[in-house]
């Protein structure tokens, strides 16, 4: 299994399934074309120390190591996004959770994208009423 290196894939990744577990978030998402499935990981900085943070990718790493290649779907990106809980979490319980985690978003259909409220539009004059606390000249 390849790794995903480029933030362009893992921003692409982030718009697709994803799957809750209580030491990780598993995003993953199918590509076009007919590559192998790739990973990445990712910890963010509230996760803890920089010494933590690697323990947290190190177990991930370890996790996908030993996973079954016959359980990651072909032509897929995925990306395992570490929580705190990945510290303290026991091995074999990690595992299982990816396990299941790969196979829940292949039981999802992909999501539909949400319309856009005016909430979410760029800000800047004209936008809708209230955008600009400045008075209109």
């Amino acid at each position: 299994m390849d790794r995903l290196r480029q933030r362009a894939d893992f921003l692409a990744v982030a718009n697709g399934a994803r799957a809750n577990a209580s030491a990780f978030v598993l995003q993953s998402r199918r590509r076009d074309d007919d590559g192998p499935s790739r990973i990445g990981f990712t910890v963010t900085r509230k996760n803890g120390t920089a010494t933590e943070r690697n323990r947290i990718r190190r177990r991930l790493r370890e996790l996908v190591k030993r996973l079954d290649p016959v359980s990651v779907r072909p032509h897929h990106d995925y990306v395992l996004v570490g929580r705190r809980a990945a510290l303290t979490r026991d091995f074999a319980a990690m595992l299982d959770d990816l396990r299941a985690a790969i196979a829940k978003p292949a039981a999802k259909p992909p999501a539909k994208p949400r319309a856009k409220s005016w909430r979410q539009a760029p800000t800047g004059r004209g936008t809708h009423p209230g955008a600009s606390r400045k008075p209109d000249r």
